[in-house]
């Protein structure tokens, strides 16, 4: 398969802020490593931490100066160095986002996250070497396998990947984007009983739309608690997945159910909050789990893949908006807006 020396990406540009996005040419290696495989991106998913980079203070760690953004791709193999055994010209496939986190047994800090401090996928080619490849889901078109890598793996994650889950699980979804829609999907399909929430009663009934959701309008249940404990007949959830961070977490524990766990997957609040730490003692009262999930391993990334394909899940119900590579710009306003439910993406 013939590809070209060089492609068009996308780039932040270099303080002051608030940082754009900006087209640059790119330039391909002469010739691949034993162990590279060379890529072509035919679709990126975007993820709140793309736009967050783009603002000052609006990511909590250190990013690539002008690095090339976003960090889910599906993607098709065009080339592949002499060494490779496990991928071959034309399997779809898509990079792990954190490089270093392959197994999840990994015990450092350090990561190497791809849109970050590492390499970015909004970008026509790519070369990535095999280990930190996965074969993406047969039965999904580009759009829907852009969204795994990321939000797909974080959701596998929260839920435990599955394992311990009884007849009556009961999980709350804070917002309607790509990581609430995506473990929304995984509820319906397994019999997972969910809540969400949403400041809009228009967002709220799309959701329902997809099957048997409960909603919570925030702005006119502002104790959304107490909605939850009247929703389930006082029991509480096994899970909420934290998407405003950590102000929220006093709610988030009042609404648990024992043994349950809340799980922070984002920062839409900010990093900032004001509760007491007497607070927490409320984990220990409810045997509780509070858990940070940063995505997931590869391991992780290959279990998913095959739990989506056993149950032939589509995911094109949680796409709100696609757009061209060219209007990436105008992808990232949209995403920022806050007016998407699920997720946006960008085809290639």
């Amino acid at each position: 398969m013939s590809y070209p020396n060089t492609y068009r990406a996308w780039r932040r540009t270099i303080p002051p802020y608030p940082l754009q996005i900006v087209s640059s040419n790119e330039t391909l290696p002469e010739q691949l490593g034993e162990l590279d495989v060379l890529i072509r991106i035919h679709a990126v998913s975007l993820n709140y931490r793309d736009v967050g980079m783009l603002r000052e203070n609006g990511y909590p760690v250190p990013v690539e100066a002008g690095g090339i953004s976003a960090s889910d791709c599906a993607a098709e193999v065009v080339a592949i160095g002499s060494a490779v055994r496990g991928f071959v010209i034309g399997d779809h496939v898509a990079p792990t986002v954190d490089l270093l986190n392959l197994t999840g047994d990994e015990r450092t800090m350090e990561q190497i996250a791809l849109g970050g401090d590492g390499p970015g996928t909004l970008r026509e080619y790519a070369v990535f070497e095999e280990k930190v490849l996965v074969k993406l889901p047969k039965h999904l078109s580009w759009e829907e396998a852009s969204i795994v890598p990321s939000v797909g793996i974080t959701s596998w994650v929260t839920l435990d990947s599955l394992k311990n889950l009884k007849k009556d699980t009961t999980i709350l979804l804070q917002g309607t984007g790509g990581v609430s829609m995506f473990t929304l999907l995984i509820a319906l399909a397994t019999g997972i009983k969910p809540i969400i929430t949403s400041s809009s009663d228009a967002k709220l009934e799309k959701v329902k739309q997809l099957g048997n959701v409960q909603g919570i309008n925030y702005k006119t249940h502002p104790d959304v608690a107490a909605e939850v404990l009247r929703l389930t007949g006082g029991k509480g959830v096994d899970y909420v997945v934290n998407n405003a961070g950590l102000a929220s977490i006093p709610s988030d524990l009042q609404m648990l159910r024992k043994n349950g766990s809340v799980v922070l997957v984002g920062f839409l609040g900010g990093f900032d909050a004001s509760f007491s730490p007497s607070t927490l003692m409320t984990l220990m009262l409810k045997a509780a789990k509070l858990q940070g999930i940063l995505g997931g391993s590869k391991v992780d990334f290959e279990m998913l893949v095959e739990f989506l394909e056993a149950k032939k899940i589509h995911v094109d119900t949680i796409i709100d908006r696609v757009f061209s590579f060219d209007d990436a710009p105008a992808a990232f306003e949209y995403l920022s807006s806050g007016k998407h439910v699920g997720k946006v993406v960008i085809r290639l």
